[in-house]
C-alpha cells in the first residue's frame, strides 16, 4: 500500500509560479512511474506530466516548456515546478503512482488557482 500526500497548491496571479510536492509513504524505489494529473471543474482528469524511476519525463503539450517534473528518491518525493502559470491551469492537481507490482495509487489532490 502506498499513500501519496500532495502539498504546495494555492492562489497565484497569471505569470507566477508554484511548486507542488507529492510525498510517498513507500520508497520510490518500489514505485515505477510517478505522475501529475489535473481536473478542472466540470472537466475530465487530464495527464500533466510523468517521471519514471529512471528519470525519464513526459509532458502534456499544454505545459511543455512551463512545467518541470522531478523526483528526489532520498525523500520519496516528486515535485512539479510550474512557471508562467495561466488561468487555464486552474485545477485540482493529483499525484499518481504505479507500484513495481502494478498497483495504481492516487493522492487526495491540491488546488491550484491562477487569477487573471
Amino acid at each position: 500500500q502506498v499513500q501519496l500526500v500532495e502539498s504546495g497548491g494555492g492562489l497565484v496571479q497569471a505569470g507566477g509560479s508554484l511548486r507542488l510536492s507529492c510525498a510517498a509513504s513507500a520508497s520510490v524505489f518500489s514505485i515505477g512511474v510517478m505522475a501529475w494529473y489535473r481536473q478542472a471543474p466540470g472537466k475530465q482528469r487530464d495527464f500533466v506530466a510523468l517521471v519514471t524511476n529512471a528519470g525519464n519525463t513526459n509532458y502534456a503539450n499544454s505545459v511543455k516548456g512551463r512545467f518541470t517534473i522531478s523526483r528526489d528518491n532520498a525523500k520519496n518525493t516528486v515535485y512539479l515546478q510550474m512557471n508562467s502559470l495561466k488561468p487555464e491551469d486552474t485545477a485540482l492537481y493529483y499525484c499518481f503512482a504505479v507500484s513495481s507490482s502494478g498497483n495504481n495509487y492516487w493522492g487526495q489532490g491540491t488546488q491550484v488557482t491562477v487569477s487573471s
